[in-house]
């Protein structure tokens, strides 16, 4: 097996977010954490859980159409045994997300008490939106406030400022830019992120990356990699990731001059049709097994 990669990207920008998350949450109730349903603890900044401390929290696995049923499902039960609400969701599509006032009233449920003795009754709630880029702010947003449009485009640190939007009668989202922690102490959660697309590919080595993503896919979900990509007859158990891809280049004619496969191309095609979830529902990371 390949060496995972040791990559690095902490924009100046994300450094001023993280003062911002300390100066806004004063402001806030509870705070929503959207994580990436295929790699539940990569994408999430162990520095949240500092800079949020013991704000009521809900967790939210964007992209879950994306993401292995089952091992969704395990998530969702691992964070309701540690007292962590946690809701399926698809941003885009908005599927899930009628949950998502329920779960953050059940969360706020003793202080919406309080505020009623105290004659609060109908005060408005407010949420702060946290996450590595890439994971889907922006979509959450753009659904939930029915005309108050947040920035979306699909490649990471897009929203740069902090952003209110009311999400209906009593109910108003805190956007803020997508923060990553300076430093990732583990290779496998920086390649995991790279693996989404919450890190620019311009600082990666996308055919490296490429045949570490193959390896982990020959070993998770072999008949959706054999299916894709045509690979009925390959015997995974005994290729390196990079044969697989150059198995994927040639299944696909990706060749060059002198009939030498273009593993470049191949490597920005696979990691295009896994973030695009066209080889299959995938988890990377398992609640329980996390490597």
């Amino acid at each position: 097996m390949s060496e995972a990669q040791s990559i690095q990207w902490f924009p100046g920008h994300m450094t001023r977010t993280k003062r911002q998350i300390e100066k806004y949450l004063k402001q806030v109730d509870a705070v929503a954490e959207i994580v990436d349903a295929r790699i539940p603890v990569s994408s999430r900044n162990p520095d949240l859980d500092r800079l949020i401390q013991n704000k009521p929290r809900v967790i939210l696995l964007n992209k879950s159409d994306m993401a292995d049923a089952a091992a969704t499902k395990d998530w969702v039960v691992s964070y309701q045994q540690q007292q962590i609400s946690a809701i399926p969701v698809d941003c885009k599509s908005g599927r899930g997300l009628r949950a998502f006032q329920p779960a953050v009233k059940a969360a706020l449920a003793p202080r919406i008490e309080a505020w009623k003795q105290k004659g609060m009754v109908g005060r408005t709630i407010r949420v702060m939106i946290v996450g590595v880029p890439n994971v889907g702010k922006s979509s959450l947003i753009n659904r939930l406030s029915n005309g108050s449009h947040a920035a979306v485009e699909d490649r990471p640190g897009v929203t740069r400022a902090n952003q209110w939007f009311p999400i209906g009668k009593g109910f108003d989202l805190l956007d803020t830019p997508g923060v990553l922690w300076p430093k990732f102490e583990d290779k496998v959660v920086g390649e995991h992120l790279a693996f989404t697309g919450a890190v620019k590919d311009d600082v990666v080595d996308t055919e490296g990356l490429a045949a570490r993503l193959l390896e982990l896919l020959c070993r998770l979900y072999p008949d959706a990699l054999r299916a894709r990509y045509k690979l009925e007859q390959a015997d995974f158990s005994q290729l390196e990731g990079w044969q697989v891809l150059e198995l994927i280049g040639q299944k696909r004619g990706m060749l060059i001059a002198g009939g030498e496969i273009d593993t470049e191309r191949a490597s920005m095609m696979l990691l295009d049709e896994f973030r695009g979830g066209k080889i299959g529902r995938i988890t990377l990371e398992r609640a329980g097994k996390v490597r």
